[in-house]
């Protein structure tokens, strides 16, 4: 889970927004990856075949859209079939959550639908309470390295303490708060609950009911 963390931080810094409305295959569904730090870093299966538009604040990433995400709302709207924020929302201030999200709800097309993967703090706590760890415990090993419950809750301490402020976590979410998040910034539908990921809440929401073509895709119960 920390390897996606590490991929899709957020920079304090804002560069210039990309393009208000970018050149896409009309033919093609696309997704824009929020955060997702390089096409190089898988992302779900089921996005296979669409177009892959990433989105991200360092310029090492070669992104398409070289932006801040809580500018999302300076580009054309409904121009997405999905956003995808995997390991991103939980460096952003509590505050700028729904402004981001409302971003997200910005660059949709109707029929759309956002997948949001994020650190589960509720799991955490279980672990903690039930086997008596402490903050140094280390939950898993990823292929960065040990994952502490630290890492988990505030940020990757190693990238931190070298100088990378921009991996420290400035919220955090329960399936709940998640939930009530999506549901506030107006999607209406949203499926949520932990993944085979460790310590992770998978999130997918929509402003209107999906149809069978996403209920497929993302084995949405009917």
């Amino acid at each position: 889970m920390l390897l996606r963390v590490l991929l899709s931080s957020l920079r304090a810094r804002a560069p210039s927004p990309g393009p208000s409305r970018l050149e896409l295959d009309a033919a093609r569904r696309h997704f824009l990856n929020v955060g997702g730090g390089s096409k190089d870093f898988p992302v779900p299966a089921h996005y296979a075949g669409w177009g892959h538009v990433l989105l991200d604040v360092d310029p090492r990433s070669r992104a398409d859209l070289l932006m801040d995400a809580r500018r999302l709302g300076e580009l054309a709207p409904a121009q997405f079939d999905a956003v995808l924020c995997s390991h991103n929302l939980e460096h952003y201030y509590a505050h700028e959550v729904p402004g981001v999200l409302a971003g997200f709800a910005h660059v949709l097309k109707p029929g759309g639908f956002v997948e949001i993967r994020v650190p589960d703090v509720a799991a955490v706590a279980r672990e903690m309470a039930a086997h008596g760890r402490d903050m140094e415990h280390v939950l898993y090993t990823s292929p960065a390295g040990p994952i502490s419950v630290r890492d988990v809750l505030y940020g990757f301490g190693r990238e931190i303490e070298a100088g990378g402020e921009f991996y420290a976590h400035k919220t955090g979410f329960t399936v709940n708060s998640l939930v009530g998040e999506l549901k506030r910034a107006g999607f209406a539908f949203v499926y949520a609950g932990p993944t085979a990921a460790p310590f992770e809440i998978r999130a997918v929401a929509l402003r209107a009911p999906a149809d069978d073509y996403v209920r497929e895709l993302l084995s949405i119960p009917r």
